[in-house]
């Protein structure tokens, strides 16, 4: 049985790929326009918002930082966990489409 929160967003499915090290909002921007190169960018109320959320689903933690005046984010088990799930859909879709003339 599939979980009820996939597929995941192409918008969130980077910015748990992202926060696997621990990062700020605003590194996790450009993080995540370098790893799309460039076919990815999430304005800052955007990533702001969807923060929010992924710590409310419990799939990343803030994490301390010796700057105070950012908040440091960092993907939990439950996110990987997530990510990996994501991760083999979309593997599995590649897989199935390898085999059709397009």
């Amino acid at each position: 049985m599939r979980d009820k929160n996939l597929p995941l967003t192409e918008t969130t499915y980077y910015i748990l790929l992202a926060l696997t090290a621990p990062l700020h909002g605003y590194a996790a921007i450009q993080t995540i326009e370098t790893l799309s190169q460039g076919t990815v960018k999430i304005a800052a109320g955007t990533m702001y918002g969807a923060i929010e959320n992924l710590l409310k689903l419990k799939w990343i933690t803030e994490v301390p930082s010796a700057d105070k005046r950012r908040r440091v984010y960092q993907i939990t088990a439950a996110g990987r966990e997530i990510m990996a799930l994501e991760t083999k859909r979309m593997r599995t879709l590649t897989a199935l489409a390898s085999q059709f003339k397009y």
